[in-house]
């Protein structure tokens, strides 16, 4: 089957088009009657089982996410043994029953049936996403895979954002038509979903003879000791989850913030979800197109950083009001006063950085989780983001009856939010060699690849290439999209934070056998170990950087290593960074400004050489991708 080319293409194919209409009903249907309700409990005042308005807005946020924590391990089981879209179907026609005890809760205002439909939609989210994520990877092709988890991002906030501005105008009307204008959109919603779901392409289980396990607990810990087996999975899993807490706790305290802090009305709450909606559908985009339809793991501290400075900012704006003679204000005084254009800002910066934070990662889930376990893998995701999203919604609540004011919660997120990403990103510097990478050949120079399709998707080969200056690695690294072990003279060593820095980017350090014979024995040693382990590892076979900008002969040092370890080598040659202040023109590098203007750079791949080549044969194939 030949795929479309280009993210917007997708929605022409009966891969991607009816999956994504029925995402987008299911989200819209769960914010419309969310948000309805949740409006509904701040303005109204009412108590539910005794517990106050204040409290009860975070507890219904935890109701919803609780069958994730309960139920996710059942629902990856049941989506790997079973025809996935077959049980899309039936997940759709309960999402209608559903809809029908919600339409009588509203009308009736019998809140004990809608904090049961709360629980049950949020038990319908538990059984469909593993399928929609999994159901994304069996459809679409590798290339076609970011920007088609681009477009479901942006589409999920697209319904959260039209869902929630629904919820928000219907719940204005309390006690008029609202509550019959929200039943009869959800119950649209739901047929429409389910008319979607209908066209949705088979997709054959991936594990038939799997035995479901209805205990919830023993399966929610297998996936859980199973996750763990690959760390970079597990922590992303785990940086998702983070997100999810953080997400919860914002649109948890949005309605109180509007109501209590800020002083607006109902219409107030709808336009800061809607700028909070819009903006992560808009960095969810942006993220596809600045990752060229590849995985980009460097955009995701940009997106943390971005999202601690926000919240930080929030917290700076403190408490302030707009009520002048006591009246609530409705939105449009929103646009003419300092601070609520601030809190505007930051809520709309903060969800694009949103979206080049969560893509990625949702994307690196998917491409390294093995496909036999894929839908439990994101199931078990689904358990760990309920499980955060519960510990959020409880602590926001803990805080607020501490009496801990609301601008201080975003200072507090703010501040946890950068913890949390400067412990990810130094257990795993991947996600920081990358945006080092990724920044380098976007705001400081313009990186052409060419050749990028010669990189195999999987299994070793060795990678050589002219070494023009101390950045190399880096800008190789931003051009090919899979990770790569770098071989480097040991005296990068001496310094003690960059030693630190290239350990655990797993750099390998080599030596002369004049300099220490046991240096160059043991990297030889763990260049053969990785390309066992079916990874790329990167020589500059000169071993020297350029003093001049032209290329030196090539040591015998990559014979013997395709001696020890026969696998492909693929040339390649950097163009444009002789000249650079990390090139040695001048003298040494790092001696002299940078250029104001971005430095066009070029990476050229050759085709794959066979093992047998000799150290001369492939200087000349780098020498001819120079010319």
């Amino acid at each position: 089957m030949s795929h479309a080319s280009g993210s917007s293409q997708l929605f022409r194919t009966r891969r991607f088009a009816p999956l994504f209409i029925t995402q987008f009903f299911g989200a819209f249907n769960d914010n419309l009657l969310k948000n309805t309700l949740v409006i509904l409990i701040a303005y109204s005042g009412v108590a539910w089982m005794g517990i106050p308005a204040e409290q009860l807005v975070p507890l219904a946020s935890g109701i919803f996410v609780l069958p994730y924590f309960l139920f996710s391990a059942t629902a990856g089981q049941i989506a790997d043994r079973f025809e996935k879209t077959r049980i899309v179907r039936i997940i759709k026609q309960v999402e209608i029953g559903l809809m029908v005890v919600a339409a009588y809760g509203f009308i009736r205002h019998d809140f004990n049936a809608l904090m049961l439909v709360l629980f049950g939609m949020g038990l319908h989210s538990t059984f469909f996403g593993p399928i929609k994520y999994s159901l994304l990877p069996t459809h679409l092709s590798d290339s076609e895979l970011v920007g088609g988890n681009a477009l479901i991002e942006m589409g999920t906030f697209l319904a959260i954002l039209t869902g929630s501005l629904l919820g928000g105008v219907f719940a204005a009307e309390r006690g008029g038509p609202g509550e019959w204008k929200a039943s009869i959109g959800l119950l649209l919603c739901a047929g429409l979903g389910y008319l979607a779901s209908r066209s949705i392409p088979a997709a054959p289980p991936v594990d038939p003879k799997l035995k479901i396990d209805l205990n919830p607990i023993r399966p929610t810990l297998s996936i859980i000791r199973f996750l763990k087996k690959d760390r970079g999975v597990y922590l992303s899993v785990m940086g998702i989850s983070w997100f999810w807490l953080l997400g919860a706790g914002i649109l948890s305290i949005l309605p109180i913030y509007c109501k209590d802090v800020i002083g607006t009305t109902e219409s107030g709450v709808t336009l800061f979800l809607t700028c909070f909606s819009i903006g992560i559908g808009v960095g969810s985009v942006l993220c596809g197109k600045l990752s060229k339809d590849r995985l980009e793991l460097g955009l995701v501290p940009l997106g943390s950083i971005g999202m601690t400075l926000c919240l930080l900012d929030l917290w700076w704006v403190g408490a302030f009001s707009l009520k002048g003679d006591g009246a609530p204000v409705p939105a449009s005084e929103l646009f003419v006063h300092g601070k609520s254009l601030r809190v505007i800002f930051d809520l709309s910066v903060l969800s694009v950085m949103s979206g080049f934070y969560n893509v990625p990662l949702y994307t690196l889930i998917q491409e390294r989780s093995e496909k036999s376990h894929q839908s439990r893998v994101i199931a078990a995701n689904n358990i760990l983001n309920a499980l955060y999203m519960v510990i959020g919604s409880g602590m926001i609540a803990y805080l607020l009856k501490q009496s801990v004011s609301i601008p201080t919660l975003f200072g507090i997120l703010g501040i946890l939010n950068a913890i949390v990403a400067i412990y990810i990103y130094t257990v795993i510097p991947e996600f920081l060699f990358r945006f080092i990478a990724w920044m380098l050949a976007h705001c400081m120079y313009r990186l052409k690849v060419t050749g990028a399709h010669q990189i195999p998707k999987t299994g070793a080969a060795v990678l050589i290439c002219n070494h023009v200056s101390f950045i190399d690695w880096l800008i190789i690294s931003a051009g090919i999209k899979r990770p790569i072990r770098y071989v480097m003279d040991y005296s990068f060593q001496k310094n003690f934070l960059v030693r630190r820095f290239i350990q655990r980017a797993k750099v390998i350090p080599i030596a002369t056998a004049k300099e220490d014979p046991q240096i160059l024995q043991r990297s030889f040693e763990m260049i053969e170990q990785e390309l066992k382990a079916g990874h790329l590892v990167c020589i500059f076979p000169e071993g020297r950087l350029s003093a001049d900008g032209k290329m030196g002969p090539f040591k015998k040092g990559v014979e013997r290593i395709l001696e020890r370890s026969p696998v492909p080598v693929i040339p390649m040659a950097l163009i444009g960074l002789w000249g650079s202040i990390f090139s040695r023109f001048g003298g040494r590098a790092l001696g002299r400004m940078p250029h104001p203007k971005w430095r066009k750079i070029e990476l050229r791949i050759g085709s794959l050489k066979p093992a047998t080549a000799t150290a001369e044969a492939l200087q000349q194939e780098v020498a001819l991708l120079l010319n």
